[in-house]
């Protein structure tokens, strides 16, 4: 007998896609160990069982995430983020108060393989990676909300490079400070918005869904 989960917010749903709300601290795909089987896909499987996995997001991140009802929707949704067809917009809130308006990261990654799941910079073996922000607002306690847009899509990318240029994420316990990762309980990331055109019927959608914080 499948659990009950609470199927997340879905945010657009028809008979190729299902577009959904993840919450935060939530696994995408089922984890090793009994403890871990409560996940997204489980939670949207147990209310549409022919529902596939596209892509995923953290653990701790929040936001827009795609799964496909069909085998090809979900090749053709696989093709569209790996040639990078797709726009991924996300808010955070980081510590400190960035000098400048917007810049680009362009730091190469890979595994730190002796600290999995940690990212580190490595100039010699990484692989591409490169961010796109805008400072948003500044905030009073120190913080600021920051527009982020990934051009590459590295496991803990958005995380790792906004501690490049010190300003960590809020409340990331990898890649934070002890000043930062205890001020939510949360980590500040959100995927507000996905732009790409749908694998079957070619029409542009755009979805939006607005952080909590």
């Amino acid at each position: 007998m499948a659990p009950h989960f609470k199927t997340p917010e879905i945010l657009l749903q028809d008979k190729d896609l299902i577009i959904l709300n993840k919450p935060a601290n939530l696994l995408s795909v089922p984890g090793r160990g009994p403890d871990k089987q409560d996940c997204l896909s489980a939670r949207v499987q147990a209310q549409f069982p022919e529902a596939l996995i596209v892509h995923r997001l953290d653990y701790d991140t929040s936001g827009i995430i795609v799964m496909a009802l069909n085998k090809q929707a979900q090749s053709m949704m696989g093709k569209i983020f790996q040639e990078r067809k797709i726009t991924k917009i996300y808010h955070a809130i980081v510590a400190g108060h960035p000098k400048k308006e917007s810049g680009s990261i362009d730091l190469p990654m890979r595994c730190d393989f002796e600290r999995r799941p940690l990212q580190i910079i490595d100039h010699e073996q990484g692989k591409q990676a490169l961010t796109h922000w805008r400072l948003m607002e500044h905030y009073s306690n120190n913080t600021s909300r920051i527009e982020l847009i990934p051009h590459t899509g590295r496991s803990h990318q958005l995380r790792l490079h906004m501690q490049s240029i010190g300003h960590p994420i809020i409340g990331d316990n990898l890649y934070g400070s002890d000043s930062t990762d205890s001020i939510h309980s949360r980590l500040m990331l959100h995927a507000t918005q996905l732009e790409f055109k749908h694998p079957i019927t070619n029409q542009t959608l755009t979805i939006n869904c607005p952080s909590e914080f």
